[in-house]
């Protein structure tokens, strides 16, 4: 059954992977993530973040199908208004233009597939790293509110 849920992870990785890539026209370098919207951000999403230039890519899939759905949107300093970590895990962002995405991001989500079958995801090394991510992003963001000349 590990062996099993192993393909069936790896094939769903490289799914959600290919979904991200096809709404990046610039194909950077970014760690990827599953998260799942709450309160009044329903939807999934794959997460793609980089520490240089600090950068999170928010890139919405459609639920059935685990396909693009819509452009993703990039969020970095100059279009940030806040972020928030109202639980273990789980995120608020909000953007300059009034755009607010609330997730969370599991190291072990079930994502249902487009088969109708359900894959428990592993990601428990890239959801600690992910959070890592936020924590240094807020850290980042604390400091230019401190900041007089930004």
């Amino acid at each position: 059954m590990a062996n099993e849920n192993g393909s069936a992870d790896a094939a769903l990785k490289a799914h959600l992977h290919r979904a991200f890539d096809g709404q990046i026209p610039n194909f950077g370098s970014y760690n990827l993530v599953y998260a799942a919207g709450r309160a009044g951000s329903a939807g999934i999403f794959v997460l793609g973040y980089r520490r240089q230039p600090l950068e999170l890519l928010v890139a919405p899939l459609d639920g059935h199908t685990l396909a693009a759905r819509g452009p993703a949107v990039a969020v970095d300093l100059t279009n940030l208004s806040h972020i928030a970590q109202p639980m273990e895990g789980g995120y608020e962002i909000g953007t300059t233009t009034g755009r607010v995405y609330r997730f969370d991001v599991a190291s072990h989500p079930l994502v249902d597939t487009a088969e109708g079958t359900r894959v428990q995801l592993e990601q428990d090394a890239d959801a600690e790293d992910f959070a890592q991510f936020m924590d240094e992003f807020m850290a980042v963001l604390d400091g230019y509110a401190g900041d007089p000349q930004h």
